[in-house]
């Protein structure tokens, strides 16, 4: 069982920097594929990013050069840096993690969600 909680929204000019964490609680945390997606108003979920449990990472093309996906095992903790933000990054962000060996990019493989965190982009 893994628990997650989003954190580090808000509101943020166009061209700035915000950084999401997302705790993780449970064992299996270490081993986990854990990844970012993102859903703005009356659009589909989008995946923003993903890391594997030894650190290959994955990228969205709309975000790549931009954001960069990190992880800390020893603090069950999974970051995501986005920088020069645009108004169309703006969206709920959504943590989940993914217990398997395998590589994950769509968001019906996992199996536990945040709650979200809002990040508002003005122009």
């Amino acid at each position: 069982q893994v628990q997650l909680v989003e954190s580090g929204g808000g509101l943020v000019q166009a061209g700035g920097s915000l950084r999401l964490s997302c705790a993780a609680s449970g064992r299996t945390f270490s081993s986990s594929f854990m990844a970012w997606f993102r859903q703005a108003p009356e659009q589909e979920r989008e995946f923003v990013a993903a890391i594997s449990w030894i650190g290959l990472t994955y990228y969205g093309d709309s975000v790549k050069g931009r954001f960069t996906i990190s992880r800390d095992n020893a603090k069950n903790a999974v970051y995501l840096q986005m920088n020069s933000l645009k108004p169309e990054d703006t969206a709920v962000y959504y943590c989940a993690a993914k217990l398997g060996s395998g590589t994950y990019l769509r968001g019906r493989e996992y199996d536990y969600w945040g709650q979200g965190t809002q990040v508002t982009v003005s122009s």
